[in-house]
């Protein structure tokens, strides 16, 4: 796409995404500053809709932007600096600052007021996933006999969360067996990460075990169990939403169906978690527009994301879910500022 498509494409995008009306040639011409005629800028949207980047509403001679439209718009914004560059000159800086300060309210709290004040400045929903724990500290591990070579394994992390896991074991092993082997196990581990934990494990049966007695290596046997990846990660994550009925108020969203299908994934959660399980570890602003997303019922939305990270270890995502339609370069940066915001806010809660 040569300089002039392509400013064409930006004015177009801008243009509908303010009116909400197709975009004919006579507005492009007066917004777009360029001095060209009529007939040549629909000649570049008919080579703009072969490429995909626009449509033609059956209704009206005009174009709207696709998907695809969409994309080439974002991705031109955040590269002139539409995301972190973007969010300290946002207006709504100072209110998400005296809304979101350290020490002013509880984790909980600060994320409830997270999601309201995203839903409240975008008039979209604002999504935040809980905090999950920066740290997991291993804090007892005890064992106990159960029938058929099965040992039920009982973990405790940070102190409060309980983990419970039955393993199955090669022998049957009495309960003095698996005192010794949970000791030795606290004694070896207490206060370490689970991360770590799980890494030592390997380490110690890799380098030693020829010197270790039978009941070490029992204890690092069931221990590899208890720690398993899947076991050890954080503990399921949860999400608030908040203003998801503005979204009624868009067009092409007010179908009652799709609208009820909808408010139904934001109970049921899971899908939603996932998708934004996907940005944890992703840098900066995430964009998903429309099919991007891989979840059917966003397929005419955008999601915005950020995560957000408590002494450089991020612990949630946020965002916002809208339109296809929606001003991403005010979005942006709202969804940017407050997720730096309310790390900053949960470092001193």
């Amino acid at each position: 796409m040569n300089e002039r498509s392509s400013h064409l494409l930006r004015v177009l995008v801008e243009s509908y995404i303010r009116d909400g009306e197709p975009v004919g040639s006579r507005t492009l011409s007066r917004e777009s500053g360029l001095t060209i005629s009529s007939a040549t800028i629909r000649n570049v949207m008919a080579d703009l809709e072969d490429l995909g980047f626009v449509a033609s509403p059956h209704t009206s001679a005009g174009r709207v932007p696709t998907d695809k439209g969409y994309r080439f718009f974002v991705n031109a914004l955040m590269r002139h600096g539409g995301g972190a560059a973007m969010a300290e000159s946002a207006p709504e800086a100072a209110e998400l600052g005296r809304r979101l300060q350290p020490g002013l309210d509880a984790p909980k709290s600060l994320v409830v007021t997270a999601s309201q004040m995203l839903s409240h400045l975008t008039q979209m929903a604002g999504v935040v996933t809980l905090p999950r724990p920066a740290h997991m500290a291993v804090s007892q591990i005890e064992f106990l006999p159960l029938s058929e070579n099965r040992v039920l394994a009982i973990l405790v992390v940070n102190g409060t969360e309980v983990q419970n896991r039955i393993l199955q074991v090669e022998r049957r092993f009495g309960p003095e067996e698996l005192r010794r082997a949970a000791g030795w196990l606290n004694e070896q581990f207490r206060g370490r990460e689970v991360h770590h934990v799980r890494e030592a494990l390997l380490r110690e049966l890799q380098d030693t075990r020829s010197t270790m007695n039978q009941m070490m290596q029992d204890a690092i046997s069931m221990a590899q169990q208890v720690f398993q990846p899947a076991r050890s990660a954080a503990p399921e994550v949860d999400m608030l939403v908040a203003g998801e009925t503005n979204l009624m108020g868009y067009g092409g969203l007010s179908n009652v169906d799709r609208l009820r299908r909808l408010f139904e994934a934001f109970n049921e959660k899971r899908d939603l978690l996932h998708l934004l399980d996907q940005c944890v570890h992703a840098e900066g602003v995430q964009i998903f527009i429309g099919q991007e997303s891989g979840f059917g019922l966003l397929d005419d939305l955008s999601l915005v994301t950020a995560p957000y990270a408590v002494d450089d270890q991020v612990v949630g995502v946020l965002g916002v879910i809208g339109p296809t339609r929606m001003a991403y370069e005010r979005v942006i940066p709202i969804v940017d500022i407050t997720a730096k915001l309310l790390g900053s806010a949960l470092r001193g809660a």
